[in-house]
């Protein structure tokens, strides 16, 4: 049974997202699990009104992250160390890093703008080791300024999506720091399967309301989905905006139009984690045409240094850090997906 949710009365993202699908706006882990893993960004390129966002690393340069000109990078990702408050990129790099900051600088030499993404599958979240929601705050707000960056993602899975507590005070930091910054713009990355958002994931989103969070868009990870699930991805990611689209219409007591504007959709290219589930070239464009359809707020995918075909071709041993693991040409699936 889910959590009833209530109109969100401090929540304007989806109203104020009527415009978002125009809104312009890490290191490749050693675990395709990642992903789904955040200034205003440049125009997305030609006449689309979805733009193209995609994952990138934060540290590590690949030849197909500037493929399908995107207009906002999302980059992977800023944890904890596993002990202390202190933002670190992959819970590694402290995120004023030389050699970082020259990284972003680099992708955004096109005109593009940056979104920083916390949390993810691996690695421990920052919510889970900050002791106070003004110390977690002022964590955000440091990452956020190291890579000079207006919006933010909270990619929340794994054990940090069913944990109360770290949810509770995540949303407490997201609404000090949106009260220090006025020009904030907040997403939330959470799992669904082609049912929809989880209980947990409304969950996060009603933490967020009870504490006047205002949220520009919810990115649903259409991936991973379960061994029970075998069918066509395309027809799966689909099938999942549509079942969030209505929740979000219920969760912010939003338009139709307003809670397609503030949903976006972030697809695992090629062999998913989950045996069984492939996401193909066919599928992405299947999800751009619908993406275009429905004004959603962006497109992303799992990840640019996946985005090119294995060494000796398809892989039978699961999913890769590095390779999407089909048959493709480099770059393939970027272009695909920002149509």
């Amino acid at each position: 049974m889910r959590r009833p949710l209530k109109p969100a009365v401090g929540l304007t993202c989806l109203v104020a997202l009527a415009c978002g699908g125009c809104s312009s706006g890490g290191n490749g882990s050693t675990t395709a699990a990642g992903a789904p893993a955040a200034g205003a960004s440049a125009p997305s390129s030609g006449t689309s009104s979805t733009p193209f966002h995609p994952y990138v690393s934060a540290t590590t340069a690949t030849d197909t992250d500037a493929t399908g000109s995107p207009s906002t990078y999302n980059l992977e990702f800023v944890l904890s160390d596993g002990s202390g408050c202190a933002p670190k990129w992959s819970g590694t790099y402290p995120v004023g890093n030389s050699a970082v900051k020259s990284r972003i600088s680099a992708l955004k030499e096109s005109g593009a703008g940056v979104r920083v993404s916390f949390g993810g599958a691996a690695g421990t979240d920052l919510s889970q080791t900050c002791d106070s929601a003004a110390a977690l705050a002022e964590a955000y707000g440091k990452a956020l300024d190291a890579a000079d960056a207006t919006q933010a993602d909270f990619d929340i899975e794994g054990k940090a999506l069913t944990d109360s507590a770290s949810i509770a005070l995540r949303s407490r930091a997201i609404a000090i720091l949106q009260k220090e910054r006025a020009d904030l713009k907040v997403s939330f990355t959470l799992p669904v399967t082609p049912s929809g958002l989880t209980d947990d994931g409304l969950a996060v989103l009603g933490s967020a309301d009870d504490n006047d969070v205002k949220v520009s868009t919810v990115n649903i990870m259409a991936m991973n989905y379960g061994t029970s699930y075998s069918g066509d991805m395309g027809d799966y990611a689909i099938s999942a905006a549509k079942a969030a689209h209505g929740q979000l219409k219920d969760v912010f007591a939003s338009t139709d139009d307003d809670a397609w504007h503030g949903l976006a959709l972030t697809a695992m290219i090629g062999v998913n984690d989950v045996p069984g589930e492939t996401f193909t070239l066919s599928d992405a464009a299947d999800v751009r045409s619908f993406a275009e359809d429905k004004g959603l707020a962006w497109v992303s995918m799992w990840a640019t240094f996946r985005d090119r075909p294995c060494d000796g071709g398809t892989s039978s041993g699961g999913a890769r850090p590095d390779c999407s693991g089909v048959d493709q040409e480099k770059g393939a699936f970027a272009k695909a997906l920002a149509g």
